[in-house]
């Protein structure tokens, strides 16, 4: 079966599948989430509202129910409980850790916000959870300084200043690196931060005077949204994109991940700062009132599905446009599949299910890793490091449409 593996990968046809990632194994990166960071999330959200006696119990049985119980359907009442019931049938009765990482962590999130009432008729209908951590993140020095920054790059060709923005939206959640554009490692890093680069080829997509449409699938909010937003700008204002449609989440998500108040509260945050900063977001503020950037939501992007089971609508929006940007790793996660892949295994097989161009940008978070050279994962694995899980590293990763690659 190996050589077969490699033959298949060789030609870039789709591989074989691998295991997909649960919580089982102790010491792993899906465990620790599932055993620790969720309980802390739980303890986090507890205590950034001051909820009633209803939350607080809700809260106490999800959390017991993580550590020591079993997955537990949604009630009867809940208006989305059949589409939970038809996607996670398989793993309610059974223990959180034994389910795959991408369904859990997807019903984690769908369960906190039932217990904080953020579905339910009552006052705490529509409150974000999570609105307290994004909005101080938002109003902090590091987001001053990074918009400051901003006015280094007014002078600078615009090729260069393209390319400064592209690094500060992939590396836009990492605290050590704002819109200056320069090296994203670690001092002392024994191997390049940046482990798959086909930014060229994303360029390549994007020439000036493109009529085309740009779709951005948002990842997070505040610091790492403010960056997408002044790529989008950069695009529009270039002319390499006609118009962007940027889609963010319909109900809040993976903590920090970005809604549609999220991007107001971002782009409000633009036009207050001076300079730069200042000029951009009345250009954002600009293109959303004339249908250059729309901002769009969908329930698929809160389900715990993969791209390749998206629905037809947007499978039909995605093939429209020119190319369609994801941002982050959960993106990435849903895009190639969540599954212990070979981290040599091409990405363009395991994005062949797309229906149009497709690019993701991504700060490692996670255990899965494609599209790497043989060299490139011996010198990552040399390292010692914990690349994969880190937050230390990251990859930009084309792939055109079909009718674009190369003939082998």
């Amino acid at each position: 079966m190996g050589d077969t593996r490699a033959n298949s990968e060789a030609l870039g046809a789709a591989p074989h599948l691998s295991p997909v990632i649960t919580c089982r194994e102790h010491g792993s990166f899906a465990h620790g989430v599932m055993a620790k960071r969720h309980p802390e999330l739980i303890g986090r959200v507890r205590g950034a509202f001051p909820y009633g006696p209803r939350q607080h119990r809700a809260l106490d049985e999800l959390l017991d129910e993580i550590l020591h119980g079993v997955v537990e359907p949604l009630g009867r009442e809940c208006p989305d409980r059949e589409f939970w019931s038809k996607h996670g049938a398989a793993h309610f009765g059974r223990s959180w850790f034994d389910a795959p990482f991408l369904w859990a962590e997807s019903y984690f999130y769908r369960r906190l916000l039932g217990a904080v009432g953020y579905f339910t008729d009552g006052p705490w209908q529509g409150i974000d959870p999570f609105a307290p951590f994004k909005r101080a993140e938002l109003r902090g020095e590091t987001v001053e300084e990074e918009l400051r920054s901003l006015d280094g790059l007014a002078d600078v060709p615009a090729e260069a200043r393209g390319e400064a923005l592209l690094q500060a939206s992939l590396w836009g959640n990492r605290a050590d690196l704002g819109f200056s554009g320069g090296d994203a490692s670690t001092p002392g890093e024994a191997v390049p931060a940046l482990v798959a680069d086909d930014s060229a080829a994303l360029w390549a997509l994007l020439p000036p005077g493109s009529p085309g449409t740009v779709a951005v699938i948002a990842d997070n909010a505040g610091r790492e949204l403010i960056p997408d937003l002044v790529l989008i700008d950069h695009l529009l204002a270039r002319g390499r994109a006609a118009r962007v449609v940027l889609h963010v989440k319909p109900a809040p998500y993976y903590v920090s991940d970005a809604t549609t108040a999220d991007v107001v509260d971002c782009v409000r945050r633009l036009c207050e700062a001076p300079g730069q900063a200042g000029e951009i977001g009345a250009r954002i503020w600009a293109a959303m009132g004339d249908g250059r950037l729309d901002v769009r939501t969908h329930p698929f992007f809160c389900a715990p599905l993969p791209y390749e089971q998206m629905p037809e609508d947007l499978r039909a929006e995605f093939d429209a446009a020119a190319v369609t940007i994801l941002k982050g790793d959960l993106n990435h996660r849903r895009l190639v599949g969540d599954r212990l892949w070979p981290p040599t295994t091409p990405f363009a097989a395991l994005t062949d299910h797309f229906p149009g161009a497709v690019a993701s940008l991504r700060t490692l978070k996670s255990d899965v890793a494609v599209g790497l050279s043989p060299s490139a994962l011996e010198r990552l694995d040399a390292s010692g490091r914990a690349w994969r899980t880190s937050g230390t590293h990251a990859s930009v990763q084309v792939r055109r449409r079909r009718a674009q690659r190369a003939t082998p």
